[in-house]
């Protein structure tokens, strides 16, 4: 199966300390990816280098066929083809719900309002939000704020969501509602590349499991082989406490 991104012998060094060390992975159409691992271990240093919000030290982003990490190519228009869900839900507080979901649609797609408000509509409904299109994120609870946030990057229709611990900013009680909505649109076939600490999450989910630990990719595989099945003993002692839960 040919990958929409393909990431190839990547390695990001802050100073002296090297982040991610070798990274190989890729992420195929209509596949749900999750990467989990320890606190410091370079999931979201990962992410944030597949959407260039960090430059990779060295290595390849291949998309769609063309490395990215060209000086020729242009990053703008790949990071339209990437929407981005982040922990704290950024949205523009000076927007309302509707706004926050239109504005980069008429700014980047250039999208007229109407088309912009009329896709919005739809992704909000997706996500049980279109009854607050009115609201400020202020007036909003944080699972609320994250569904508006998932709806805003739906709406620029990328051809890959990735989201950096989407519910580790949430309150217990509002982790629920965040994570069905990912599941729904998981079982919709949207390409998704997701870091979490949600375990049964990501059991239940992806169609791969990366485990990363001390910046490199310790082990990969099915969530039936990760999480029944480890080959690598940090994957077993990571795993440990989890499925004692489960």
């Amino acid at each position: 199966m040919k990958g929409i991104i393909d990431i190839q012998h990547l390695s990001k060094t802050f100073g002296t300390h090297e982040v991610l060390k070798d990274i190989n992975f890729s992420v195929n159409k209509g596949e749900v990816v999750c990467i989990i691992g320890s606190s410091g271990s370079g999931k979201s240093t990962l992410l944030r280098c597949v959407n260039l919000l960090e430059k990779p030290t060295s290595g390849h982003i291949i998309y769609n066929g063309e490395n990215i990490l060209d000086d020729k190519h242009d990053i703008y228009a790949y990071r339209t083809k990437l929407g981005m869900v982040f922990q704290q839900f950024n949205l523009f507080n000076n927007h309302d719900v509707l706004s926050n979901c239109v504005v980069g649609q008429i700014k980047v797609l250039k999208r007229s309002r109407y088309e912009a408000e009329s896709v919005a509509m739809k992704y909000l409904k997706i996500v049980g939000m279109d009854k607050y299109i009115n609201a400020k994120p202020k007036q909003l609870s944080g699972g609320q704020k994250q569904r508006v946030a998932i709806a805003r990057a739906l709406s620029m229709e990328p051809d890959v969501i990735l989201f950096d611990e989407p519910t580790s900013a949430l309150d217990p009680e509002m982790v629920d509602e965040v994570l069905k909505v990912m599941k729904e649109l998981a079982e919709s076939g949207l390409t998704m590349l997701i870091v979490t600490h949600e375990m049964e999450f990501a059991k239940d989910v992806s169609d791969r499991v990366v485990f990363m630990d001390k910046g490199v990719i310790a082990e990969e595989g099915s969530p039936e082989i990760i999480f029944n099945n480890p080959k690598q003993e940090r994957t077993r002692e990571f795993l440990q406490r989890f499925l004692k839960k489960m």
